[in-house]
């Protein structure tokens, strides 16, 4: 999995809503969340994001898992999701929503997923509205070897299928999506060694409205998983090509952490950097991110379930 957590902190509660599936967008398969997707190291028990546009409080239990999450608008304002899971399995999300300080059982959903292995894995996610009344229905068919290649979507208008097909050619891996017959997305995996002979991964994902090219992003992934660069095109119908938009490099720190990123739009260039306080224990959890040259910053609470050392100053 792809660890980009600068597009986490961007807009981070799109983890509570991530799963959610409209009919122009493509479904995505059932997706646990653990302490590793926010950058969390060690036993942590729960962890406040604070950001300028409200709060995020996340939840983990013993092993890791994410069991709660909650995003705050303004004080009677705000949506809590809740994670349940059965051997490692996620089996029920519920997404709770409140205004105005009162519950909407109307908005509020409930996910129930079941899995039959016989003869190959199937999972059936059921959508339920808190006023009971059915909303949809997906289903997750994968292969032998554990690739989903088929997603069946059920709603009050019909049925939706969505296809996924993987071919190889030569060292390049390629991912299609098609929706009801039309093509929606690709990714292309390939591998390319840089200098100093470090293996990079390079992944190209193209986006189709109904097989219609629209938009793509190329990225370049390092040994150690993390995104070094960015280009992101538009498709010319006058070109009939993918031109360049935007390129980022990304830039991080002898911890590991993102340290910069350099925007390059034609002529023009903006870096971003990021400073980070931690701490102060063994597992070097930051608890403060500013941003430059904006002057804006994100800040964490951390509570562990087992007492951390503090390293020697």
């Amino acid at each position: 999995m792809i660890k980009n957590y600068l597009l986490i902190l961007l807009k981070i509660n799109t983890v509570a809503i991530s799963l959610m599936m409209a009919l122009t967008v493509l479904p995505q398969e059932p997706k646990i969340f653990m302490r590793s997707d926010f950058d969390l190291s060690g036993p942590v028990k729960s962890c406040r994001v604070i950001t300028d546009y409200g709060k995020e409080d996340f939840e983990f239990n013993n092993e890791g898992f994410l069991t709660k999450s909650v995003t705050s608008y303004s004080g009677n304002d705000y949506d809590v999701s809740y994670y349940k899971y059965q051997d490692n399995r996620l089996i029920e999300r519920r997404d709770e929503r409140y205004q105005d300080g009162r519950f909407d059982e109307i908005t509020s959903m409930a996910h129930f997923y079941e899995y039959d292995s016989l003869p190959e894995l199937r999972i059936t996610e059921k959508i339920l509205s808190y006023s009971k009344d059915f909303q949809e229905q997906y289903e997750y068919f994968y292969n032998t070897d554990g690739q989903l290649i088929r997603m069946l979507r059920s709603h009050a208008d019909g049925v939706d299928e969505t296809l996924i097909e993987y071919s190889t050619y030569k060292d390049e891996k390629t991912v299609s999506y098609l929706l009801n017959g039309l093509l929606q997305k690709t990714i292309r995996t390939s591998f390319k060694k840089q200098k100093g002979g470090e293996r990079s991964k390079i992944v190209l994902t193209k986006n189709f409205i109904e097989g219609i090219p629209e938009k793509a992003t190329e990225q370049v992934i390092n040994e150690k998983d993390q995104v070094i660069s960015s280009l992101e095109f538009v498709y010319s119908a006058k070109e009939k090509s993918f031109v360049p938009l935007e390129k980022k490099q990304f830039n991080y720190d002898t911890q590991e952490k993102l340290e910069s990123v350099i925007s390059t739009i034609g002529q023009e260039k903006a870096a971003v950097q990021y400073l980070y306080q931690f701490d102060g224990n063994e597992l070097g959890n930051w608890v403060k991110k500013i941003i430059t040259p904006e002057n804006s910053y994100t800040t964490r609470v951390i509570e562990y379930y087992d007492p951390i050392r503090q390293e020697e100053e």
